[in-house]
C-alpha cells in the first residue's frame, strides 16, 4: 500500500482550502499535515480512526474538523470536545482557531495518551486533554459553567449531548454535532425533553468543493444556541 507522505497531505488541503475560498495560512496547513501523518501512524498501535478512512484521513477527518469553523460562531472562545477519539474535531479546529481555547477529552486512556503525544510534537498550547466522563461529578466539579462551545463527532446522540453539556456550558452557549444521516428524529426527541434551553437551532449541510458538492457523503452539523 502507498503510503502517502506530508507533502501530499499539504497538496490535498491546499486544494480543499483553495476551492472553498477559506482562508488559511501555510503555516496552518503544515500543521494540519503534520498531524495528519502523526494519526495514521499512531493508527497503527492505537485505533483512532476506521483502517478503511486512512486513505482519505486528509478529507473526511482533517479538512472537515477544520471547516466547521466557517458555521461556528465568532463569539465563542472555550471549547470542549466531548468523546475526541484521536483528537478529532478539536486538534484542527484549534490549529485553525489559535485564539481559542479547548478542552479534549475521551474516556478511553490509550486514546488521549496518543492525543497529548500529537499536541507535545505539534506544539499545540491552546488545548489540553483529559482521560475522563464527562458526566462525571470529578469533571462536572472542574469545568462546570466553563465552556461557550461544545462539539462532538460521531455517534452521542443528541439527547445524551444535552445532559452532557448543561451543567458545563456558560449561561449562553453553542452545541455544534457533526453526524451523518437523518438527524430530524434525534432532534425532536431531544428538543421534546430540552426544549427551554434552546433558542436558536440549524442544520447545516457540509457539502463542499470539488467532491461532495452536494453533499452525498451526508454528513452535516447541527448547531444549537443554548441558554442553561
Amino acid at each position: 500500500m502507498y503510503l502517502k507522505k506530508r507533502k501530499d497531505y499539504i497538496k490535498e488541503l491546499k486544494t480543499l482550502f483553495w476551492e472553498n475560498q477559506i482562508n488559511i495560512s501555510d503555516y496552518q496547513i503544515e500543521r494540519m499535515a503534520h498531524f495528519a501523518e502523526l494519526l495514521v501512524q499512531k493508527n497503527e498501535v492505537v485505533n483512532l480512526v476506521s483502517r478503511r478512512d486512512i486513505d482519505n484521513i486528509i478529507e473526511n477527518h482533517i479538512f472537515i474538523s477544520s471547516f466547521i469553523t466557517e458555521f461556528l460562531p465568532q463569539s465563542a472562545n472555550r471549547f470542549l470536545d466531548i468523546g475526541t477519539g484521536g483528537g478529532l474535531p478539536g486538534i484542527p479546529l484549534a490549529i485553525s482557531k489559535p485564539l481559542m481555547r479547548g478542552v479534549l477529552v475521551d474516556s478511553t486512556g490509550k486514546k488521549t495518551e496518543a492525543v497529548k503525544e500529537f499536541l507535545q510534537k505539534l506544539k499545540i498550547g491552546n488545548l489540553i486533554v483529559e482521560n475522563s466522563r464527562v458526566e462525571s461529578d470529578e469533571f462536572i466539579k472542574k469545568h462546570k459553567n466553563k465552556f461557550d462551545l461544545v462539539v462532538s463527532r460521531g455517534t452521542v446522540p443528541l439527547i445524551i449531548l444535552f445532559r452532557y453539556s448543561l451543567p458545563l456550558i456558560k449561561e449562553k452557549a453553542y452545541l455544534a454535532a457533526i453526524k451523518g444521516g437523518k438527524l430530524e428524529d434525534e432532534f425532536k426527541t431531544a428538543e421534546l425533553k430540552y426544549k427551554s434551553h434552546i433558542k436558536k437551532s440549524t442544520i447545516f449541510d457540509l457539502s463542499y468543493k470539488p467532491n461532495n458538492i452536494r453533499n452525498k457523503k451526508g454528513k452535516k452539523i447541527i448547531l444549537l444556541e443554548l441558554t442553561k
